[in-house]
């Protein structure tokens, strides 16, 4: 558990636990995350987060949705963290549970760095963030000792109120790696263009995999050139991970 600044403050704060919910599938989490789950004051949770792990909270504790899907958020990213402090301080174990792993995309980092600055004792708990789940699930080697020996985790939407994501697609189309991205599903045709703009080549074998290991997965194999059109035809949306790179073939 890590603590910071005036011990009195911490006397008077309840923690705050940062736990990855994973990508779905209830099986999937961590035992120590289920553990706190079953035993918090309240929980603040994502609202990808499966049903099943929400009611593994006890009967008495606060249950707080704080939203964030494409074009709807129930909360602003300060007014959670202002949630979260105010739960410590009213004594109560917090278990903020955000979908994956706390750290990919998930926001953790500001939180954290908000408790830390109120002086609110925190840990995080790892999970299992969803590019690596949707990449197993897919059966695609994110790296591959004959084909590439890294891979890039990326965004495809950064912040809301910008248009572009600031990502140096031609860049990244350059590394020969493979590519894993978080949220583009919206931007599938700019990414696509931007990519073979800078160099990669239009039949680049490419993946979407929709809410990966939950009963809703659904996965698509296509190309670059034709990933757009194809993720339309087959009505895939957010929650998605695509995946760009040699080995994002059909098994």
């Amino acid at each position: 558990m890590r603590a910071s600044g005036n011990p009195d403050n911490h006397a008077q704060s309840a923690p705050v636990y940062l736990v990855g919910a994973g990508p779905g599938d209830p099986e999937l989490l961590t035992r120590k995350a289920e553990r706190l789950i079953r035993s918090c004051d309240a929980l603040v949770y994502d609202y990808l987060v499966a049903t099943e792990i929400l009611d593994w909270a006890p009967e008495h504790a606060e249950r707080i949705c704080v939203g964030k899907r494409a074009g709807f958020h129930s909360l602003d990213q300060e007014t959670i963290q202002d949630v979260l402090v105010e739960l410590s301080r009213s004594g109560k174990t917090t278990v903020r549970l955000k979908g994956g792993d706390p750290f990919v995309f998930g926001r953790g980092g500001e939180e954290v760095a908000r408790l830390r600055e109120e002086n609110i004792p925190y840990e995080v708990v790892p999970a299992i963030t969803a590019g690596i789940a949707a990449a197993a699930r897919a059966e695609i080697p994110l790296t591959h000792r004959s084909y590439n020996s890294s891979v890039a985790f990326i965004t495809g939407h950064q912040d809301p109120l910008k248009e572009e994501t600031g990502v140096d697609w031609a860049n990244y189309a350059k590394l020969g790696t493979t590519l894993c991205l978080y949220m583009a599903m919206g931007r599938l045709s700019k990414i696509r263009d931007k990519l073979i703009a800078g160099g990669l080549p239009a039949d680049t074998p490419c993946s979407v995999v929709q809410w990966a290991t939950t009963p809703r997965e659904k996965i698509l194999y296509s190309t670059l050139q034709f990933l757009a059109e194809d993720a339309e035809k087959e009505e895939m949306s957010s929650p998605a991970v695509v995946i760009v790179g040699r080995t994002a073939t059909k098994p």
